[in-house]
């Protein structure tokens, strides 16, 4: 009955998505939303597309395993990225009038850099769609008690994502998100109102918490470990700014005050609300101890799945299996449709206007073709993810270091350092590159995380290329299509 109601809550979003898709008339409309939205929508966006799989069962896994710190990456990390970006970059990229967040290395540098960027881009979304989907294939796994394998439920998961998203683009995204973030509000704080119930109240689970060390925040005061802390703040907190999910939220905005309060807003309300799911998940230790110690010795990641469908009323057990799946849609169409878009518009719509020109109308088909191809990759990496044990908090983390050490200070320098120029964006681009890449796969956990030490070498060739090269940066304030 369980599944049943699951399927029927599948078939409703299938539902908003294609009847948001009949608004789809150009490019601009499934990329952008005819820059329409309010702001109540938008703040909807940037919120349910950042409270994922990983903040319902990642975020509580490595607060159950860890403490407080280690989730400086996320929600800390993810939370200081849309209140920066709502502040310093939303207003200035709103008035470029781009399409993308890729087209902004195009007008403020080159095509090359474009290019780069855009790819680096597109390559930090693999782990973070991938993680929802495999939220997904765990959800139906719980659900049909292990008569659909979680490899099942990723094919299944991901399929249901990619029928909304392919058509409906944006405008899909943008309804079936404000149905969705609904149901997660509601939702979740009906369940936790139930739970603190069974543990006894709020107080209690709180104070059990701060007995055990969970709450234990700031890094020992070494070096090798402050270093360690501050790369997990800027590994999301920097490298998710130059990210098309966030820009495109932005620029769906009617007008520019909307962009910059709706994601501003948006971040605050995802912070705040991010720690729902740790009392949830911690409420364990309290309801039900033999739970908890045995999917901590195996997969922390069902905990929470596992105590609602054991502890709570079927009626609870709808709610709360509806409000995560809300909560993994939302997030897996945004961050699909994201990439798709940037690999069309960034990267092959300029090899394919060399040899002919490209309508507004072949763009769309071809941006629809990448999203069915970006979400086939993301399946197999999802599945591939499977065999090596990797958490869904730690595929998250990772998708942020290539954006953080490629396209970071090249965005920042171009909007706010008016002689940076192209050939400090090529040694920012290829100094972080090869500073992070062979740490990376030699030294993953040395004293000094890769992608700081990229981070690190990527300004410093942002400041080698303005300063011993004085060419006139290339900054047009125009329309970008």
């Amino acid at each position: 009955m369980l599944l049943g109601f699951v399927i029927l809550y599948l078939v409703i979003s299938l539902g908003i998505g294609m009847v948001a898709a009949t608004r789809v008339h150009n490019a601009r409309d499934y990329i952008a939303a005819g820059r329409s939205l309010p702001l109540y929508i938008v703040m909807a966006m940037v919120f349910a597309t950042w409270f994922g799989a990983e903040t319902v069962l990642g975020i509580p896994a490595t607060f159950m395993e860890k403490n407080l710190g280690s989730l400086i990456s996320d929600p800390f990390g993810a939370s200081l990225c849309l209140v920066l970006f709502g502040l310093f970059f939303a207003k200035k990229l709103y008035r470029m009038n781009l399409l993308t967040i890729g087209d902004f290395y195009r007008e403020r540098y080159d095509r090359r850099v474009e290019v780069v960027t855009g790819v680096a881009i597109a390559l930090s979304y693999l782990g973070w769609v991938s993680a929802q989907v495999t939220a997904l294939g765990l959800v139906f796994n719980v659900l049909s008690d292990g008569q659909i394998t979680q490899a099942q439920g990723i094919l299944i998961g991901a399929a249901v994502v990619l029928m909304y998203t392919l058509y409906g683009g944006m405008w899909s995204v943008a309804l079936t998100t404000f149905f969705q973030m609904i149901v997660i509000v509601l939702g979740l704080f009906y369940i936790a109102w139930l739970v603190a119930g069974l543990a006894g109240g709020v107080a209690p689970v709180i104070e059990h918490a701060a007995a055990h060390g969970k709450f234990h925040f700031w890094p020992d005061l070494n070096a090798v470990a402050m270093v360690a802390f501050v790369s997990g703040l800027l590994t999301m907190g920097f490298g998710s700014i130059p990210q098309q999910d966030v820009f495109q939220r932005a620029n769906s905005s009617k007008n520019e005050d909307v962009a910059v309060w709706g994601t501003v807003a948006g971040g605050a309300a995802y912070f705040l609300f991010a720690a729902v799911p740790l009392f949830l998940a911690y409420s364990a230790n309290l309801i039900d101890p033999g739970l908890a110690a045995k999917w901590l010795a195996s997969d922390s990641q069902k905990l929470l799945p596992e105590l609602v469908k054991g502890h709570l009323p079927l009626f609870a057990q709808v709610i709360f299996y509806g409000a995560l799946l809300s909560v993994i849609m939302s997030t897996a169409s945004g961050t699909l449709l994201a990439p798709s878009v940037t690999i069309s518009e960034n990267v092959l719509k300029g090899f394919v206007t060399r040899r002919k020109h490209l309508s507004d109308r072949k763009l769309l088909v071809m941006t629809r073709w990448v999203v069915a191809a970006f979400a086939l990759l993301v399946t197999l990496y999802a599945l591939w993810s499977l065999g090596e044990d990797m958490g869904i908090h730690q595929m998250v983390e990772n998708a942020y270091k290539i954006t953080l050490v490629v396209a970071f200070v090249p965005l920042v320098a171009g909007l706010y350092w008016a002689r940076a120029n192209t050939m400090g964006a090529y040694l920012a681009m290829s100094m972080g590159l090869a500073t992070w890449l062979p740490l990376e796969f030699f030294a993953p956990e040395g004293d000094l995380p890769p992608q700081f030490a990229g981070f690190l070498m990527s300004t410093a060739g942002m400041l080698a290329g303005t300063l011993l090269f004085r060419s006139s940066p290339v900054h047009k304030q125009g329309k970008a299509v």
